[in-house]
């Protein structure tokens, strides 16, 4: 495993990579002092670093995440989400052919373990309402008003 950090707005961000791909990005609040990244981890860091001065809209990190096959099938709808654009959960359910399953659309995006690469802070509950973000409400909000879908 490869660990890369990178501070940003929101705070300190930990990526782990592997020799394929990118297999985790998460909000934490320090670096240990000895970490060795590779060429993926340090591209995910330089692409987040252009992503927050708003010079990238898309991210183009091979992805390596682990996960069952409907949370991967999740995962690949978050990443179709455009940037400055909201899905409802309910919605998303539709667009994977499971019109009943918004709970475990939800279920699946709470563990995705890309934050903000794979986009699961553009997922909103039905009414609009800014629910469920691993990293906290407040920098799910702060992503949409960065990507100009929230104006809050």
């Amino acid at each position: 495993m490869f660990v890369s950090y990178v501070e940003t707005p929101l705070g300190l961000v930990e990526i782990e990579a592997n020799a394929h791909g990118l297999t985790a990005l998460r909000f934490v609040e320090a670096a240990p002092e000895a970490v060795q990244g590779n060429g993926i981890s340090e591209a995910a860091a330089t692409q987040l670093i252009d992503y927050f001065a708003g010079a990238r809209r898309d991210f183009s990190v091979p992805l390596a995440m682990q996960g069952t096959e409907f949370q991967q099938g999740v995962w690949r709808a978050l990443t179709e989400i455009p940037y400055g654009q909201t899905i409802s959960y309910q919605q998303l359910a539709v667009r994977l052919g499971q019109p009943h399953g918004a709970q475990a659309v939800g279920a699946a995006n709470g563990q995705n373990p890309i934050a903000i690469i794979v986009p699961c802070h553009r997922v909103l509950g039905k009414d609009g309402a800014l629910i469920g973000y691993a990293g906290g409400l407040h920098r799910k909000a702060w992503l949409l008003r960065h990507e100009g879908a929230l104006l809050l």
